[in-house]
């Protein structure tokens, strides 16, 4: 039997009387708790409380996801943190009631199943999760400025305890179905081909139901412990997130610290602190950030272009770790350079890659396979993206691509990831210039997330379209930019370094305290630091291709550093020694500076920068510019961007000035 009452669900009876439960989300590719979700819910949950089944299955109609959490997208209709806490509220005593429903419950887990989802399927008695490569499960709310607020917080800690639950909350890591299986989120493992119809059924009529936490999860959740780990994770927190930034992981710390062993007080805790959290400034930034992401995802989509194989010119730190990356993503990539000694580090690093990401041997042995060392560019024959990362010289930019043409496929993508060199100046060699784009990376490639796909007026949209969807593919998040000199990150961290070597130079304010200055401001690193990790021969290029008047005498000093072999972060010293990764820092060369000051001059350039790239057409929206600037230079996300910071910042200007 089957009830077709409801838009969002689907409600089936089989012949034992066991009701089925599908979730399946009118219009949308992938399932989320919206309100209009909810109210169908509250709907179908009056009706099972009515007429109870023999017992309930939940599953998705979506193939390869269950719940993706809540509605994102409707958090922004909120008007006040009052408004927020009532629809908490209203989700609490449904999800209580969910939990409540007196007959046997089981939830079938496939594919994601992340904030809202993982905490509707804890209201069930009975967790059965698909045990593949596909199945997620977590809390990434903290990413969106706020904790798990639809009785998460709550459920988690009783699940398993608060010193298993709330290391998962404070991350926002997912979880793989064998890990969370382990935590005791999920109560049954099904192999990929096995079947979890059959399981759920079984559960249901064995009556079976969650073990729950044992006797150290438990005294985990009570208060003398509660003190000492809470104190432990908000010292660990606050090494990775200022609280005045990211509050809140330390309202979640807090919470639990006071009432982890009372349910009922987490839940009125959430509904009080997340409502608060999520009408707040950090709130909202990071959900801008979040749909900046959605909208360079969407880059690239109209093409159906796949790549196998990638051919990398160049094997220095850029080539090589490009390279490494592509083939983390599943690609077999061929590294070329003028002789073997030049491709041998960056297999060296490329291996120590494999072994952090994938751990296991079989699937190190399978990465290393697919990358081979290639002094003679065989393998440009058979690429279908082919990318350039030699030095940044134009000349012999050209003469590559020059002598590259007539050996790649005639529908092979032909890409430079100069920094800062025209594309119309390398492509003019060429006999197809439209064809080559601009693949710029950034290092260090694995942890930036940003692929600037570059072209000018000459360049066949397709190509950028093409170029787009295969950083889609290797999980870059594409950014079309013009070329120009510097394009848009180079030309806006140009102006910005700038600003830091001349207060450095001109008034002798220390290293440190120009990059603790920014970092204070919300910056991953500071200028100086950045300058050191990129590289200050790659800066001095940078600066060469946008050098003025102005540069002269910082280009000088960025010059004398390079002659003597100090490149920074990759030779062990720049303007920092280097030791294990890590700058070496005088913590006493910042006392006396105003560092909120400091922070003002030095971020005003990048302001200005990042507002002349808008007006010139670097990119096509203001968006852009924020996005690029985020997930490029690691612009603070809590802020939402540079350009929406400063209209932010003048509209509370305007209303402090109206009051």
């Amino acid at each position: 039997m089957s009830h077709p009452d409801y838009r969002n669900w689907r409600l089936d009876s089989d012949l034992d009387g066991i009701c089925w439960l599908t979730i399946d989300r009118e219009g949308e590719s992938a399932n989320s708790l919206s309100r209009d979700v909810f109210t169908e819910l509250e709907q179908i949950v009056t009706r099972l409380e009515q007429n109870p089944p023999r017992g309930l299955i939940l599953r998705s109609g979506k193939s390869g996801s269950f719940i993706m959490g809540a509605d994102v997208r409707e958090f922004d209709q909120v008007q006040s943190a009052a408004e927020a806490e009532a629809f908490i509220r209203e989700a609490h005593a449904l999800l209580d009631r969910v939990e409540a429903l007196p007959f046997p419950t089981a939830v079938i887990i496939e594919g994601y199943c992340l904030g809202g989802g993982l905490e509707l399927a804890l209201c069930f008695d009975y967790r059965i999760a698909r045990n593949d490569e596909t199945t997620r499960l977590g809390y990434p709310e903290v990413k969106l400025g706020i904790y798990p607020g639809f009785g998460g917080s709550a459920r988690t800690t009783r699940q398993i305890g608060g010193f298993h639950a709330m290391p998962v909350m404070l991350t926002g890591r997912m979880l793989r179905a064998h890990q969370a299986k382990g935590l005791g989120l999920v109560d049954q493992l099904v192999g990929p081909h096995g079947s979890l119809r059959w399981a759920a059924r079984r559960a249901i009529l064995a009556g079976r139901s969650s073990r729950g936490p044992g006797w150290l999860a438990k005294l985990s959740n009570l208060k003398p412990a509660r003190k000492f780990l809470a104190g432990q994770m908000r010292k660990q927190t606050a090494a990775k997130a200022n609280p005045d930034h990211y509050p809140a992981p330390f309202e979640l710390i807090e919470a639990w610290e006071l009432y982890g062993n009372d349910p009922r007080q987490m839940l009125d805790e959430e509904a009080i602190r997340v409502a608060r959290l999520i009408t707040g400034p950090t709130s909202q930034g990071l959900r801008r950030v979040f749909r900046l992401m959605e909208g360079l995802k969407a880059n690239g989509k109209q093409s159906g272009f796949r790549a196998r194989r990638v051919h990398v010119i160049g094997a220095g730190v850029m080539g090589g770790d490009i390279a490494a990356w592509c083939v983390l993503q599943g690609l077999e990539v061929t590294l070329q350079d003028r002789e073997m000694k030049y491709i041998e580090p960056a297999l060296k690093r490329a291996g120590d890659l494999f072994r952090k990401r994938l751990r296991t041997p079989d699937r190190i042995a399978g990465a290393k396979s697919r990358l081979l060392a290639d002094v003679q560019g065989e393998g440009a024959a058979r690429a279908d993206v082919v990318i350039e990362a030699i030095f940044e010289n134009l000349a012999a930019k050209q003469e590559l691509f020059r002598t590259l043409e007539d050996h790649v496929k005639p529908d092979t993508i032909l890409a430079t990831n100069t920094s800062a060199i025209p594309l119309r100046d390398i492509a003019s060699v060429l006999k197809r210039p439209q064809r080559l784009i601009g693949l710029h990376f950034f290092n260090p490639v694995a942890s930036m997330p940003l692929v600037e796909v570059v072209h000018d007026k000459a360049t066949d949209p397709g190509e950028v379209e093409r170029g787009a969807s295969f950083c889609n593919q290797i999980n870059r998040f594409p950014l079309t930019v013009a070329s120009s000199p510097g394009f848009l990150v180079n030309r806006v961290l140009a102006r910005y370094m700038l600003k830091a070597f001349q207060l450095h130079r001109e008034r002798g304010l220390s290293k440190e305290a120009l990059d603790q200055a920014v970092v204070d401001f919300g910056m991953p690193m500071g200028p100086v630091e950045l300058a050191d990790t990129v590289g200050l021969d790659v800066g001095l290029g940078v600066m060469s291709t946008l050098g003025s008047a102005e540069t002269a005498e910082d280009a000088k000093v960025l010059q004398s550093y390079v002659e003597q072999g100090k490149l920074g972060k990759k030779s062990g010293e720049g303007f920092y020694r280097w030791k294990k990764g890590k700058p070496v820092k005088d913590r006493e060369a910042t006392e006396g500076v105003n560092l909120k000051s400091l922070a003002k001059e030095l971020m005003q350039p990048y302001f200005d920068e990042c507002q002349a790239c808008l007006d010139d057409g670097i990119v096509a929206s203001l968006d852009d510019i924020d996005a690029g600037m985020i997930f490029g230079t690691g612009f603070a996300p809590f802020r939402g961007g540079p350009l929406y910071y400063l209209a932010t910042q003048t509209k509370r200007q305007k209303e402090q000035d109206h009051e």
